[in-house]
């Protein structure tokens, strides 16, 4: 018979239930009275159409808006669609194909991991004793829905209801703690999660501004492995992450998807897409 592992995660905290209720009341809002402007474009051409996503938007919104902004003739023979999402609170590249065909190539990109992503995240926790490190984990449910990290030695288990736990890597490398300048001193760490985390508070919480390189596509990701290296998303309620920071009371969690880089899936060029940074992202 199946059953769940021990995922190394902790569960949701109790907090996290009504803070993320009222959030995607908030967005749902938003986005029904969503418009884009011809200043969110940041790349097109005849077949793609990339955005920058504002935070508290869900993706969908986007579809819904694109034919308006384009208003042209071929619009309404245009077949649009998402060809990556973004979380709920997440702000960043939102790319848009313009065909089926496309559409299917650039899946298949994603899917394959030849698509190239690059995060960044300010978040809180325990100083990193690293300057880089790249952490590979199993990904999954838990019985009670939520996402988990689970240990690499149970990837590939089956799950109730038919999933399995997947593999799932991040490298991350620290820019600043405490807006300084994060130690160059610090070494590099290949990283396998078998148990769970060791990270114990020492002293105060600091300020921890990362980029993140996820290396494989879960849903999470970046979320799951900043929790586990004890340096969860400020915000982010729903992993640990802070709702309220010196002074700052945040409505939702600080990630922004800063870049793709990808093989044009028709000129065959290669394509380097970036998303303006967020203030958040620039201070310090």
């Amino acid at each position: 018979m199946d059953y769940y592992p021990v995922p190394v995660s902790p569960p949701l905290p109790l907090i996290s239930k009504d803070i993320e209720l009222r959030r995607a009341l908030s967005a749902s809002s938003k986005s029904s009275l969503f418009s884009l402007r011809r200043c969110d474009v940041i790349h097109e051409d005849d077949w793609l159409i990339a955005f920058n996503k504002p935070p508290g938007v869900y993706c969908e919104a986007f579809l819904a808006s694109v034919p308006t902004l384009l208003n042209h003739s071929q619009s309404k023979k245009t077949e649009f669609h998402l060809a990556n999402r973004l979380d709920r609170d997440t702000s960043g590249v939102i790319l848009v194909t313009k065909s089926h065909k496309v559409a299917a190539k650039l899946v298949k990109a994603f899917t394959d991991h030849k698509v190239r992503k690059m995060y960044i995240a300010s978040c809180v926790g325990q100083a990193p004793k690293w300057k880089k490190i790249n952490i590979k984990s199993g990904h999954g449910r838990s019985k009670f829905g939520a996402w988990r990290v689970y240990a690499s030695k149970d990837v590939g288990r089956t799950l109730p209801g038919g999933s399995s736990v997947k593999h799932m890597e991040t490298s991350f490398e620290v820019i600043t703690v405490n807006s300084e300048r994060g130690n160059q001193e610090a070494g590099e760490l290949d990283f396998v999660v078998e148990d769970k985390s060791s990270v114990e508070f020492v002293g105060n919480k600091v300020a921890v501004l990362v980029r993140a390189y996820p290396r494989s596509g879960r849903t999470h990701q970046i979320r799951l492995h900043c929790q586990y290296l004890g340096i969860s998303v400020t915000g982010d309620v729903k992993y640990e992450g802070v709702c309220e920071w010196n002074g700052t009371v945040y409505d939702g969690h600080l990630l922004h998807a800063e870049s793709l880089y990808f093989e044009h899936p028709v000129t065959g060029s290669c394509v380097v897409i970036n998303a303006p940074l967020p203030l958040w992202a620039t201070q310090g």
